[in-house]
C-alpha cells in the first residue's frame, strides 16, 4: 500500500513530499524526496509497531547535522584534504569537514530535492542530477534510488548511477538504527551486535585512514561473534574517535547477513545484506543536540549508523579501489542493501 501526501516547506520554498508504505504484515516505512531520506521504519514487535529508525520534525530534516536517514553522495564518507589526482590530474572537492570533506561536501545529495521518477504499491524511486563540477567532482552524474518495503518485513535500497566523465562515486543511506526505543533513544550500546567482517581500516581523530586494512583478531573491532556493543567500548584505537567510528571490509555480503544487530532483550533483530565490499559502523559518537520528532534532543549513542559503501577516502589509495568507489564513463553504477527485521509479531 503506498500514501503520498504533502507538508510543510522544504528550504526550495515548495512542500516536502511523503512517501508511506505499508505491507501485509502491518510494517510501515516513510520516505521524503527531501535528499531522498528515509525518515521513519516501523516493524511489527509483539502485536505492536516499534520504530526502529532515529529521526526528527520534518522542518528540522534540513537542518540537523546528523545525516537522519539521508540518501549520502556523491561520497559517502571523507575524502583527505578535499582532494585526490584521477586520469593524473587533482580534482579540488569542496571541504566541510575541516580540511577534508564529508558525505559529498557543503551542498551534499542530503541537501537537494529529489525528482520522484517513479512509485507502486510497494516500493518508491528517486532521481537526482548532478552537474559536472559540483562540489568539484568532474562529470555530469545521473544518480536514482529506490526504496522497496518486502513482505517479509525488510527494506531494500538500490542506489544505480550513470556519469559522462570518470569520476568518484559512493552512495549510501545514512539511517540509525534503535531497535528498543529509536523515539527516545536510548543507548544504544546495549544491542548485541555480529559483524561478518575479518578487516577493519584504522582512522585518526578525523576519521582520515592512517593505515593499511587490519585483521580485527586480538583487538575491540572483532564482532565475529556476537557481544554487546559496549563490551570492548572505548578501547585502542577507538578513543580518537570517542568510539566506533570505522569501516570494515564485509566477507562476500551478498551470500549471507553481514551484519546482526539484536535489541537488548532479544524480541527485534535486525539483519543486513549488501552488494557492498564495506560497511561503516558508526556508534553515534556525536549526536548529542540531533532533534528529535517530539521536540526533545537525542543523545550521544542513541542510534547505530550501518552505512553500506565502499572504503573511506577510497579516491586517495589505489590499492583499495578494487572495492569501489572510482567509475567509469558510461559505466553503470549499481549497489543495494536490504534489512531485514525480524521480531516477535
Amino acid at each position: 500500500m503506498l500514501e503520498q501526501h504533502a507538508q510543510g516547506t522544504a528550504p526550495d520554498g515548495l512542500p516536502f513530499q511523503l512517501f508511506t508504505l505499508q505491507n501485509t504484515q502491518g510494517m510501515r516505512v516513510q520516505f521524503t524526496d527531501w535528499g531522498a531520506t528515509w525518515t521513519s521504519c516501523r516493524v511489527p514487535v509483539n502485536g505492536e509497531l516499534r520504530e526502529v529508525l532515529l529521526g526528527c520534525k520534518l522542518e528540522e530534516y534540513p537542518v540537523q547535522q546528523a545525516y537522519l536517514g539521508a540518501s549520502v553522495g556523491r561520497y559517502a564518507n571523507r575524502i583527505a584534504n578535499a582532494q585526490f589526482t584521477l586520469n593524473d590530474k587533482i580534482v579540488a572537492l569542496t571541504a566541510n569537514q575541516g580540511t577534508h570533506q564529508l558525505h559529498g561536501g557543503v551542498n551534499g545529495f542530503d541537501k537537494r530535492r529529489w525528482a520522484l521518477e517513479k512509485c507502486g504499491e510497494n516500493f518508491v524511486c528517486f532521481s537526482l542530477h548532478s552537474t559536472d563540477g559540483d562540489q568539484g567532482f568532474p562529470g555530469n552524474v545521473d544518480v536514482t534510488v529506490t526504496y522497496t518495503l518486502m513482505e517479509e518485513n525488510s527494506v531494500k535500497i538500490e542506489y544505480a548511477g550513470k556519469s559522462d566523465q570518470d569520476t568518484a562515486l559512493n552512495l549510501t543511506n545514512h539511517a540509525y538504527f534503535n531497535l528498543e526505543n529509536a523515539e527516545l533513544g536510548t543507548d544504544v550500546r546495549h544491542h548485541r551486535l555480529r559483524l561478518n567482517a575479518d578487516f577493519y581500516l584504522p582512522v585518526d581523530s578525523e576519521g582520515i585512514p592512517n593505515s593499511p586494512l587490519k585483521h580485527v583478531v586480538g583487538t575491540s573491532f572483532d564482532f565475529r561473534v556476537a557481544k554487546p556493543i559496549q563490551q570492548d567500548f572505548l578501547q585502542g584505537e577507538q578513543l580518537a574517535t570517542k568510539g566506533y567510528d570505522h569501516s570494515f571490509v564485509v566477507n562476500k555480503a551478498w551470500q549471507k547477513p553481514c551484519v546482526l544487530l539484536s535489541s537488548p532483550n532479544d524480541d527485534l533483530h535486525l539483519e543486513v545484506l549488501t552488494s557492498q565490499a564495506a560497511l561503516q559502523v558508526y556508534t553515534g559518537n556525536f549526536l548529542g543536540g540531533t532533534p528529535t520528532r517530539h521536540g526533545k534532543q537525542y543523545a550521544d549513542y542513541s542510534g547505530v549508523a550501518l552505512e553500506t559503501q565502499c572504503l573511506p577516502d577510497t579516491p586517495n589509495h589505489p590499492e583499495w579501489q578494487n572495492y569501489g568507489g572510482i567509475v567509469k564513463a558510461g559505466e553503470a553504477y549499481y549497489q543495494w542493501t536490504e534489512y531485514r527485521f525480524k521480531g516477535n509479531d
